[in-house]
């Protein structure tokens, strides 16, 4: 093997001392805010100096954008509103935003010490880059408030940092004026007050950085605690307060942390629910969400925090041209590195540089795997397994030992309890007993902890003893490489698409050395020895390969159904989860009345709400659509629906950036609710979880577990197909109430829980108490002539039929084109309207069929006046004058055109009005409107009223509405009643 003729990589680098003084372990990669601002001697850590923090921080590309943004809010002088006030850091557990606390901390704190550092330097610069200008290298000297909420217990103080101050107002103040008694006197009594909080920021007349770290730790169980309701309404007062005054004060910016609900697995009262629904809108109103790093981002976090500095490039190339001349070769290329079918196998070179000495198989795990789990503490969590392999296997080499080139999959040394306990304790395994089964299976079935048992060890041992073994020296591991690899694809259960285990290729891959004498053959033996079932891992579970998928191994543990389904549940992206909700949104929906129903959906490629609606192909004519938008991208309420709404009104001509429509009028979306649709969320991945269990091997080979498996999966089933339903609550479509009001938004909520946008019907029968349809037979003669307007007159019928579905004046037809064509033969029997053709003539209509709304030739004609009588006396008693001739014209529209003419008086007329009215305190109004509804009882009773369309909406007493909706319900028309 040629690994002797050049630098291994454990002394390439150097590890930082502070790991090599604990023995590989990293004390503080759990960063606390509290202890960098507060700390004292030995509870002071290395990161509360602002230089050692940026030696170990990466200049992630998120992280710096976010302390840019600070710096700009700080020291941008007048520019200062070139960034938000209020950012928020809403990620799960170990996703950085304690780091990044703290860097903002330093960043206002001390930034002469952190601009000398890579990570201060990248702040500056992207602030130049957004201002065009540089900062001013202190910032203008800011001062930091900090209220690290998950270190405060509500109403009760800590004088060394508070004084007298108890409630969070206090505390604020207290900090904010650094102790300055009179001060904090003056403004105590204002914690509700915006302007107030706003004056006294101010008044420091100078920058101001607010941070407050786990903001539910206090507004959460710990108001509940207390048990104190005036502290709990003063604190939430002051919060709002406070969300608020940041947004409206100069070179003031605030730093807030709070989990999202639906990466938080902290349990709350529902008063404590509420305050954080509370909170979150106020969030999502006033502050912009950001990110501190990415995936891609791991690799280049953990070389920066475990070693003092990069590998030499010559260090690098030389591993890489290692492992080239087998990766590019024979049966390793073809069965194995081809077969795994990921993207570090086409860059190998590129990944190695990136990755160093991490091998590029781990790494793509760590990141594409590991850091989707849900209990896995992405960047904590790694960097406490990385840092104690690395220590690990550094003293392995420094003993003269083997150690790999590079580190796979297969290279964490389970026989070292630091590295056993940061991976069975990183979150990749969520239940206590799986720990511990996969605990004992670790150092029973692969390497025990004095490195000299295990099943897999074993057989390595055993195998050093045969003198045939010629790769043995540079492979002497190669069983307890593939069991470990095994185990670790293991432990996160369900992998790509739920699957367990790993691949073939991807043990075999875990196994390689570049060393030609390890052929494919043997890493084939290899893993023969480590399944075989007499001499072989206890534990593992083959599934055999078949129509052209590879064979999978599998470290099984005794698990209940339960087990089973937490562990799928953590597999489970939220791409997936979303998918599976709009699959049951598209499958649930009924298209009731409406021609057609759509579903849209959600973009994959970071399309903007309005662009996934222009390109969905909704503008559709003469066809009444029922469009249902998919939650994953359309939600309302909950003060974050502006982008849906701005893609809807766009979507139906209207705003700005309206987008090129015809026939908007006779679109409908039905659109989830938004705090319903984490709810949907939720079921989405029980259901998901319980589908994936019934595929797993202990399910199918258990009775018993099956058959609850099957029965919790049908319950899942349900759940889910009924809150999809209740998400669905909002309808918005194209309205018009009259040909002078503007074209707006109209919207329908469905607060009934048997109600759903889903159900065509249902939304139908919404809008027609809406005025936006016709019910089912309502679309007779009279209704149509009430509908049409004085141009409507002379048409071509092809028009006409189209103003049904692209003019929202005009409600829909039920029974669509049918409906039109039937009011129209009914009003030309009736006498009250004419058929004509281009030149005015009328056309003959006996039969419904005979009408062709399609055509451009007919026209819609005015009835003719009625013919004089014989027998009626001449004026002035003169003789009658003859019957003139017809006109050359012709008749129709054109007959009785003179000026002198007096046309026939109408006998009936159309008369329209609407009202609103408040009666409170207001005895003139309730008199003048009781008088009219007299009147109208009058006319209705007499039997003058031929035809009656609209609504009323009111608000009455409840007993009066009792009595109200009984009778209307009488009367056949729908009613809707709900509590105000």
């Amino acid at each position: 093997m040629k690994q002797s003729g050049m630098t291994p990589w454990w002394k390439a680098l150097r590890i930082r001392p502070e790991i090599l003084d604990a023995s590989g372990s990293i004390a503080d990669v759990q960063m606390s805010l509290y202890h960098a601002v507060y700390g004292t001697e030995d509870q002071r850590p290395q990161y509360a100096d602002a230089s050692y923090y940026g030696e170990i921080t990466h200049p992630t590309g998120a992280l710096t954008d976010l302390l840019a943004r600070i710096a700009i809010r700080l020291g941008g002088g007048d520019e200062h509103t070139k960034s938000p006030a209020l950012l928020r850091l809403d990620q799960g557990m170990g996703g950085g935003k304690s780091h990044a606390c703290i860097g903002a901390y330093h960043l206002a704190k001390a930034p002469l010490k952190l601009g000398k550092t890579d990570v201060g330097k990248a702040v500056l610069e992207q602030a130049e880059a957004i201002l065009g200008r540089p900062l001013p290298k202190n910032l203008e000297n800011p001062h930091v408030v900090v209220l690290p909420c998950d270190n405060m217990t509500p109403g009760v103080t800590v004088e060394e940092h508070d004084g007298p101050a108890k409630s969070l107002y206090e505390r604020f103040l207290w900090r904010l004026f650094e102790g300055d008694y009179s001060r904090y006197i003056n403004y105590r009594e204002h914690f509700s007050n915006v302007s107030k909080i706003s004056e006294a920021i101010r008044s420091l007349n100078r920058p101001v950085l607010i941070i407050v770290d786990e903001i539910m730790n206090y507004f959460g169980n710990g108001l509940d605690g207390v048990g104190d309701e005036a502290l709990t309404a003063q604190d939430q007062a002051f919060m709002r307060a406070l969300l608020d005054s940041v947004t409206k004060t100069s070179r003031t910016a605030m730093l807030a942390v709070m989990i999202a609900s639906d990466k938080d697995s902290i349990s709350l009262s529902p008063e404590g629910e509420r305050r954080r629904l509370d909170l979150e809108r106020l969030l999502d109103r006033n502050g912009k969400p950001v990110g501190v790093h990415e995936n891609d981002d791991f690799a280049a976090i953990l070389r920066r925090r475990i070693f003092t500095q990069p590998p030499a490039k010559e260090v690098v190339d030389a591993t890489v041209c290692e492992y080239n001349e087998v990766m590019g070769t024979g049966a390793w290329k073809n069965k194995v590195y081809d077969a795994l079918h990921t993207p570090w196998t086409a860059n190998f070179g590129e990944e190695v540089s990136r990755t160093y000495p991490f091998h590029p198989q781990l790494m793509h795990m760590a990141e594409h795997e590991w850091a989707n789990r849900t209990g896995f503490q992405k960047v904590r969590s790694t960097i406490k397994v990385f840092a104690a392999t690395v220590f690990a296997l550094q003293q392995r080499g420094k003993a003269g030992t083997w150690v790999p080139l590079l580190i796979g999959p297969g290279d964490l040394p389970l026989s070292n309890t630091q590295v056993r306990e940061s991976i069975i304790g990183s979150g990749l395994i969520s239940d206590t007993k799986t720990q511990n089964n996969y605990r004992s299976l670790a150092q029973n079935d692969i390497v025990g902890v004095k490195d000299t048992s295990g099943t897999a060890r074993l057989l390595d041992t055993n195998r050093g003893a045969d003198e045939d073994v010629l790769w043995h020296r540079s492979n002497p591991r190669a069983a307890e490489r593939a069991a470990t690899a095994i185990f670790l694809t293991s432990i996160v259960s369900g992998r790509s698409q739920g699957r367990r285990g790993a691949t073939d290729a991807e043990v075999k891959a875990a196994t390689a050395v570049p060393d030609p004498a390890y052929m494919f053959a043997d890493a084939d033996a290899v893993i023969k020895d480590v399944t075989d079932p007499e001499t072989g891992l206890v534990s593992i579970e083959t599934t055999p390969g078949q129509k052209g998928q590879q064979a999978r191994y599998f470290l099984s543990t005794s698990q209940t159904l339960v087990m089973l389904q937490r562990a799928m549940r953590d597999t489970i992206t939220d791409a997936e989860r979303d998918t599976v909700v709009a699959d049951f949104a598209e499958r649930l929906t009924e298209t009731g009345p409406f021609d057609r129903k759509q579903f849209v959906r959600a973009s994959a490629e970071g399309q903007t709400p309005r662009q996934v609606l222009a390109g969905a192909g909704i503008d559709d004519a003469r066809v009444s659509r029922l469009v249902v938008l998919d939650p994953a991208q359309f939600t309302l309420r909950n003060g974050a629906d502006r982008a849906t709404r701005d893609a809807v009104q766009a979507a139906v001509g209207l705003g700005t950036e309206k987008l090129p429509t015809r026939w908007a009028s006779s679109a409908v979306f039905a659109v989830a609710n938004t705090q319903q649709r984490h709810a949907a969320r939720r079921l989405a991945t029980a259901y998901l979880a319980a589908e994936r269990v019934l595929g797993v091997q202990e399910t199918q080979d258990d009775d018993d577990m099956k058959s609850k498996a099957v029965a919790e999966r049908n319950e899942a089933k349900r759940s889910l197909e009924t809150t999809i339903k209740r998400a669905f609550q909002h309808v918005l479509f194209l309205a018009q109430p009259d040909d002078d009001a503007p074209r707006v938004i109209d919207e329908v909520t469905f607060d009934d829980k048997t109600e759903t946008a889903l159900n065509g019907a249902i939304v139908w029968k919404a809008l027609v108490e809406k005025g936006k349809a016709f019910d089912q037979g309502t679309f007779t003669a009279k209704a149509l002539l009430h509908n049409l307007r004085e141009t409507d007159y002379g048409r071509p019928l092809d028009e006409l039929r189209d103003s049904f579905w692209n003019t929202p004046r005009l409600p829909l037809l039920h029974g669509g084109q049918n409906d039109l064509r039937q009011a129209l033969f009914e009003a030309v029997q009736a006498g009250l309207l004419r058929i004509v053709d281009g030149e005015g003539e009328e056309v003959a209509v006996t039969g419904v069929s005979e009408i062709n709304l399609s055509s451009q030739r007919l026209r819609l004609g005015k009835p003719l006046p009625p013919p004089p009588q014989d027998d009626e006396p001449s004026s002035g008693g003169r003789d009658s004058a003859p019957e003139s001739e017809p006109s050359p014209e012709g008749e129709g529209e054109r007959r009785g055109g003179g000026e002198d003419e007096v046309p026939p008086a109408s006998q009936e007329k159309q008369i329209a009005f609407s009202v609103t009215q408040s009666m409170l305190n207001n005895t003139g109004n309730s008199e003048a409107l009781s008088q009219l509804f007299r009147q109208l009882y009058d006319v209705v009773d007499r039997g003058d009223v031929s035809f009656l369309q609209g609504s009323i909406q009111m608000v009455v007493s409840s007993q009066a509405a009792d009595g109200l909706a009984e009778r209307i319900r009488e009367l056949g028309s729908p009613v809707h009643v709900r509590d105000m």
